[in-house]
């Protein structure tokens, strides 16, 4: 394979264990693979057989599309997250949260998402991409 594709794919396979909180030892356990192997795949000095990417996109919760570069990941890196967006929109109580912005003042409104980032800052302070 060639250096972008294992570019993209590493940069998409740190990207995905960070986010999820797995480390190269999580990966070395999951795929039954050595150390020196996982650094390499993580490092993008090479690139594991289409199954083992395969396996890997559905350990991380992605397709192996999006683990290739080969189309854009969804809105939400996480796929729990994802998930509980999704039952959201589709409960209608609570999708009404969302409309209840448009008859709420909006000073009060703003001081409901300053509470929300304050408690993501707190859960995330590391996190200075937040887009808060």
């Amino acid at each position: 394979m060639d250096e972008k594709l294992r570019r993209i794919f590493a940069e998409n396979l740190r990207k995905y264990m960070i986010s999820q909180g797995k480390t190269q030892s999580d990966l070395c356990r999951f795929m039954c693979v050595s150390s020196a192997t996982a650094a390499d795949w993580y490092n993008g000095k090479k690139m594991p057989r289409t199954d083992k990417l395969q396996t890997i996109a559905g350990w991380l919760g992605v397709d192996l599309a999006t683990l290739l570069g080969e189309k854009e990941p969804g809105y939400y890196m996480d796929p729990e997250t994802a998930a509980l967006a999704q039952e959201m929109f589709e409960d209608p109580d609570m999708r009404s949260l969302f409309h209840m912005k448009r008859n709420m003042d909006p000073e009060r409104f703003k001081t409901h998402m300053d509470f929300i980032k304050t408690l993501y800052r707190q859960e995330h302070p590391d996190d200075d991409n937040t887009g808060c």
